[in-house]
């Protein structure tokens, strides 16, 4: 750890990004990987969480801690096919929001001419390029960093940083919205689809229902599920076709079985469609 380091220590919501980084890198661990992170592992260490962190006292929070890293790996190889998907279709705008750990600018081929922006605050981002410059890591694509909290005008920050709204962008917000409460989201999604020309595209993950009664009720504080405040919509598909978005909603065991990853548990409740979302802008 260098004294650049030490001065951005991991805190708050956006250090659960370093907590994701865990994941990710024990999943590299896997023969079977559903992704390859090279770059997990050092965002880990730098966050003291590598190599290992404290098991749960308990059997219950053991079994919560490790639905969480089952729902991370399988979103992360959700989003991962989207951006490809988008790729193949043309796309060469990138938006991260909330960007926090993620390595995506490094470990997809991305085609000539992409474009894309990582926005998060000035804390996480000043400790992933200490990381990153350790690393000597080189970006497979422009990478453009924006550092601006989402509850300010961010939109106004990405144009500024060279952010098209008439070419069309891929945007992801990975395990964010659960920590927004739903005005935030509401207007999250206004200025998405405001900067969103045809042909867009949109990755989400949406806490299911009863997901914070499940997993928030006796959380540690400072821990993720701790800072959850809102779940999906009961119909996140017409939610978002109210915000001009033609979209699909997928279950984590849905999309964990076509990976070859299914869950060997019964679900506890019916689980509706929606958690992981895939959209169009048409």
């Amino acid at each position: 750890m260098t004294d650049e380091q030490e001065q951005v220590r991991p805190s708050g919501v956006w250090a659960t990004a370093v907590g994701v980084a865990r994941v990710r890198a024990l999943e590299n661990e896997r023969e079977n990987a559903l992704f390859r992170d090279p770059l997990a592992q050092a965002f880990a260490t730098a966050g003291g969480l590598w190599p290992s962190s404290p098991p749960p006292d308990d059997e219950a929070a053991r079994r919560r801690r490790q639905a969480v890293s089952y729902s991370i790996v399988i979103r992360t190889k959700f989003l991962d096919d989207l951006l490809q998907q988008a790729s193949a279709a043309g796309v060469r705008q990138v938006v991260l929001l909330g960007a926090g750990m993620d390595s995506r600018a490094f470990r997809i081929d991305w085609p000539e001419g992409t474009r894309l922006f990582e926005v998060d605050t000035a804390a996480p981002l000043d400790f992933k390029a200490a990381v990153l410059r350790q690393e000597r890591a080189v970006a497979r694509c422009e990478r453009i960093t924006v550092a601006v909290d989402l509850r300010e005008d961010w939109p106004a920050a990405l144009a500024a940083a060279g952010h098209d709204p008439t070419a069309p962008t891929a945007w992801i917000a990975e395990g964010l919205l659960i920590y927004l409460p739903e005005d935030a989201v509401e207007l999250l999604l206004a200025r998405i689809s405001a900067q969103s020309a045809a042909g867009s595209r949109m990755g989400l993950t949406l806490g299911s229902r009863g997901v914070i009664e499940r997993f928030g009720g006796d959380a540690a504080p400072g821990s993720a599920a701790s800072m959850w405040v809102s779940e999906m919509p009961d119909d996140p598909v017409g939610w978002l076709a109210g915000h001009g978005w033609e979209a699909e909603g997928h279950t984590l065991r849905e999309r964990a079985a076509a990976y070859g990853r299914p869950i060997g548990t019964p679900p506890q409740r019916e689980e509706q469609p929606g958690g992981l979302i895939s959209a169009v802008r048409r």
